[in-house]
Formats: structure tokens, C-alpha cells, sequence
């Protein structure tokens, strides 16, 4: 590899606060580069008593309804019911 052409890559922890959820990984946001983002301000205490950067996320595989199972079933049939209570058969007019 080329020296000083790419960014630091070190250890970050993702975090999902709506599922309780925390991954330690690597990113390249961990350094502090000059043409990027830069390191996360906040900072979380791991379980093995370091302190890593954290970067909180809106969603991740703990709260995405695709992979909880939890997705909502929508009514199609009730809603081409309500449709045609509304506007009746125009079409056989």
C-alpha cells in the first residue's frame, strides 16, 4: 500500500439506541482525517473497559422491521373495498 493515500481505520462502535444494540467494529471513521467527517465526539465504554468512538444509528438489523419479523401486513383487499363503496363500478357504464 501507498503510505499516507488512506484514511485510519481502527476500532468504532455502531449503535442502535431504539434497540438497545451496540456492535464494536472497525471503520474508517475512527481517524481523524483532513477531508472527512473526523472522529465521532461522543465516546462509549465497551465491556472489555476501553473507550471506543461511537456513531449512533437510526436503524440496524436489531429494529429493522425486515428482520425482526415485525412488518405491518396493509389490508389491499379493504382498501379496493372502500374504493369501489366511493366511486361504485363506473366502468360497466
Amino acid at each position: 500500500m501507498k503510505k499516507n493515500i488512506h484514511p485510519t481505520y481502527g476500532p468504532v462502535v455502531f449503535r442502535d439506541a431504539s434497540a438497545g444494540f451496540a456492535i464494536l467494529t472497525r471503520s474508517t471513521l475512527a481517524g481523524d482525517p483532513s477531508g472527512g467527517p473526523g472522529r465521532p465526539a461522543k465516546t462509549v465504554e465497551w465491556e472489555d473497559g476501553n473507550t471506543y468512538p461511537v456513531i449512533d444509528v437510526e436503524i440496524s438489523a436489531a429494529s429493522h422491521p425486515f428482520w425482526t419479523g415485525s412488518a405491518r401486513v396493509v389490508d389491499t383487499a379493504g382498501r379496493v373495498e372502500r374504493f369501489r363503496q366511493r366511486y361504485g363500478d363506473r366502468a360497466a357504464r
